[in-house]
């Protein structure tokens, strides 16, 4: 049976340099659950090492965790990345591992904390998940569809990490399957400034958990899988987004 299921596919957790130490996967899915948000996409920057405790978290409270990383592409361009099954996100974070040079600075980017569903600390990544990796955009999104992911562009209403801002444009012959646009602007802004050729979607980027759920889309859907995801993007079999 189709519903309306609302989705926040781009949360960071407080795996993200740059996210806060509040985002532990119990705040963040008891947060979504009082947002009335129905799918979270955990895309923590170059790694997915957060991602078990938010599915184990996110059971408790009946909301859908989808598998995700924020890959940073050699052009300093983010993609989505999101999976059904945590083991395609974590060969992901396998490959990104070989190609990601650098190690962190706390002090200058933050602490990256991995914790397991309770918040407790198990240990601390070393590797500059703030960076870029040396994949290109193009072995990122192959890499991707490769294990069975969705690779969406993110934020491409924003100044920097944008495939717009990096490159200009949307490459025709890049094989995505859609744009992400930022709380800061309207679906029909988007559309009107950059005439996209894909399907958009909303997120909220959040690193906070205020901004949980300050973004979303919903999906007319029977369940929160990607292949669902997938075909409402493609307006398949009677599956669609509503804005």
């Amino acid at each position: 049976m189709f519903r309306n299921l609302r989705a926040d596919l781009h949360v960071h957790t407080c795996l993200s340099p740059c996210g806060s130490l509040e985002m532990s996967p119990q705040a963040i899915v008891q947060t979504a659950r009082e947002r009335s948000i129905d799918i979270l996409g955990i895309c923590d920057h170059n790694s997915a090492e957060n991602v078990p405790a938010l599915i184990s978290a996110g059971q408790k409270v009946q909301v859908w965790i989808l598998p995700g990383i924020e890959v940073t592409s050699q052009e300093e361009i983010h993609i989505l990345a999101l999976f059904d099954r945590i083991e395609n996100a974590l060969k992901l974070q396998e490959i990104i591992y070989k190609n990601l040079p650098g190690k962190n600075d706390e002090e200058a980017f933050g602490m990256q904390v991995v914790v397991n569903q309770d918040g407790e600390v198990l240990h601390f990544n070393e590797k500059l998940l703030i960076g870029a990796s040396v994949l290109s955009i193009n072995d990122v999104v192959n890499e991707i569809h490769s294990l069975n992911g969705l690779a969406i562009a993110s934020h491409i209403d924003r100044e920097s990490f944008s495939l717009i801002s990096q490159l200009g444009f949307i490459p025709s012959e890049l094989d995505l399957d859609a744009a992400e646009i930022s709380p800061q602007i309207s679906f029909d802004e988007a559309i009107d400034r950059f005439h996209p050729r894909l399907p958009l979607i909303c997120s909220s980027d959040a690193h906070f958990l205020k901004d949980i759920g300050k973004a979303s889309t919903v999906f007319y859907i029977e369940e929160g899988t990607i292949e669902e995801i997938k075909k409402a993007l493609m307006k398949e079999d009677g599956r669609k987004v509503i804005h």
